[in-house]
């Protein structure tokens, strides 16, 4: 556990579109009474931003030039319910939609925007009481390396597309592809297909949604009994 009697519980959550991360992690906060971070919704606020502006994300200079306002994002880390702001406007809704997701990618591969938005996710982290359960990319490597409890949740990519379908709908073909492309997009600038050190996999292939939350948890429990 974190030395000192006052320092949070700080549990990191990464893995591959489609497994369930976010969803995962906020039913694992809400178990332990943590707070809950989704880094993903900070990328998504930033590719609404730009692309309200009229913007194209896959312009790394038009993402960087958006960082002027990374001042202005609110993220709530309530795992009740996440409140979203940029520039004055609630995207708590907005950034969900597959205009969006089909965005995003080009904010979270941009560098600069990755360091800065990882500058706020270590503070938002620092100032988590009693805990908090953080998910998303460099969770588990760079943004909180040091966290009590550290997983890499993943599925067989079969797996993750059917889920994937039942959260969006659509054509499941096209939602395989978007996922595909959302994890090769990813990869060339954070590899979260392998553990690092010290990093526990948890594999949700044949595990039901609360047998994969039940299991993190026994995790954080063992931890803390350490």
């Amino acid at each position: 556990m974190t030395a000192g009697a006052q320092a949070a519980t700080v549990v990191a959550i990464d893995g591959p579109a489609g497994s369930g991360k976010s969803s995962v992690a906020r039913a694992v906060a809400r178990e332990l009474g943590f707070q809950f971070l989704d880094t993903g919704a900070a990328y998504r606020a930033l590719a609404w931003l730009i692309l309200e502006r009229g913007g194209d994300t896959d312009d790394p200079a038009t993402v960087i030039g958006a960082l002027d306002s990374l001042d202005s994002l609110e993220l709530t880390v309530d795992a009740s319910g996440q409140r979203v702001a940029i520039a004055g406007h609630d995207v708590t809704e907005a950034i969900r939609s597959e205009r969006i997701s089909a965005a995003v990618s080009g904010v979270a591969r941009t560098l600069p925007a990755r360091e800065a938005v990882n500058v706020r996710f270590r503070a938002i982290i620092a100032e988590a009481r009693p805990g908090i359960v953080a998910e998303g990319r460099d969770i588990t490597t760079v943004v909180a390396p040091d966290a009590d409890v550290r997983v890499l949740l993943t599925a067989d990519e079969a797996v993750r597309i059917r889920r994937r379908f039942g959260d969006v709908g659509g054509d499941e073909r096209q939602v395989g592809a978007r996922l595909a492309a959302r994890d090769a997009s990813d990869a060339k600038v954070v590899d979260f297909l392998s553990a690092a050190e010290g990093v526990t996999v948890v594999d949700s292939t044949d595990l039901t949604f609360d047998e994969t939350v039940e299991a993190i948890v026994r995790l954080v429990t063992e931890e803390s009994h350490d």
